[in-house]
């Protein structure tokens, strides 16, 4: 049970992050069948303000004392530094050790991975920081593609909104469905949210390193909806197989199949966000011809499938 839940903050810390924490833990909620949950806002010097990235202030309350005898302990993001305060990375060790669950959502995985709490665990933290992280701590197991990583007493997420999943996940573990429920109805978010964060994660054009195949990446580009044989594609380029293979992996870090594959799952991406299209239709247009294979391919690169890539991003209502 949640009985206790401290709020650690640091300097440079995102306000939107630590404010899902408070709406989630922090809010009286008992008059909807909430458990009561004594709050604790604490920094290293209490009734010290601490900087913001959004030019505001916020001032916590209670010291690192505070810690103590909370059975959570909740890490929101912050800018990321090389050093962290040694008296900060102790205090979260500590709780630790007496049996407090740790929670961090977004960059605030990297205080409980300097404090080497995440040594041998799993977790997760926002996909642009992935390469970051993981060269920052190795000995974690990070997968970049989830919304959050529930590994017992430590509860990583990704970022932002997700951390949002992660508070109400642990709500759920604790509390039961529906005062979790209860929570996200007057929060008005989803109790519980499906796929992972890739399909939030940019797919970039792999960057060409010489212009030689840039007209025809342009070309294949407008005739994504057409089959494109290697040896086609070697034709219009006006080389051999063989260096035409070669210079595409070279110019474009990538295969002509994976190339292709990729640009029209951006395609579809683009169509389910922006037209009314049936699925059938958008195989057609980006080149997958059906629908079996859109799925198939847009699953594996976005991690969901294109209905529910739609219900989350579409500009426009789709058709029924």
């Amino acid at each position: 049970m949640l009985n206790t839940v401290a709020c650690l903050l640091i300097d440079e810390l995102e306000p939107f992050e630590f404010g899902l924490i408070c709406e989630v833990f922090g809010v009286d909620r008992t008059t909807d069948g909430v458990p009561p949950i004594e709050f604790r806002v604490c920094g290293e010097e209490p009734g010290v303000p601490l900087r913001t990235n959004v030019g505001v202030a916020l001032t916590p309350v209670l010291g690192l004392d505070a810690l103590v005898g909370a059975d959570l302990v909740a890490v929101p993001a912050f800018t990321t530094r090389d050093e962290y305060p040694p008296a900060v990375l102790q205090a979260l060790r500590d709780a630790a050790a007496a049996g407090a669950t740790l929670l961090s959502v977004c960059t605030g995985g990297y205080l409980l991975g300097a404090a080497g709490l995440l040594d041998g665990r799993n977790c997760t933290t926002h996909w642009r920081e992935r390469r970051t992280f993981a060269d920052r701590f190795p000995l974690a197991r990070l997968d970049p593609d989830v919304l959050f990583v529930d590994d017992g007493n430590i509860i990583t997420s990704a970022g932002g909104a997700s951390g949002i999943d992660a508070c109400l996940h642990l709500v759920r573990r604790e509390h039961g469905s529906a005062v979790a429920t209860a929570i996200a109805r007057r929060m008005v978010v989803a109790p519980q949210r499906d796929g992972g964060q890739r399909q939030y994660v940019d797919i970039p054009l792999p960057d060409c390193q010489a212009d030689s195949l840039t007209p025809l990446l342009t070309w294949m580009l407008k005739h994504l909806d057409t089959e494109h044989a290697v040896a086609d594609l070697a034709r219009r380029a006006q080389l051999s197989e063989r260096t035409f293979a070669r210079r595409f992996v070279a110019e474009t870090g990538t295969t002509p199949h994976r190339w292709l594959t990729t640009q029209r799952v951006l395609r579809a991406r683009q169509l389910l966000e922006d037209t009314a299209f049936s699925i059938d239709e958008i195989a057609q247009h980006s080149g997958f011809g059906t629908a079996a294979l859109l799925r198939h391919h847009f699953n594996r690169t976005v991690g969901v499938t294109p209905n529910d890539y739609r219900r989350t991003f579409a500009h426009r209502p789709a058709a029924v």
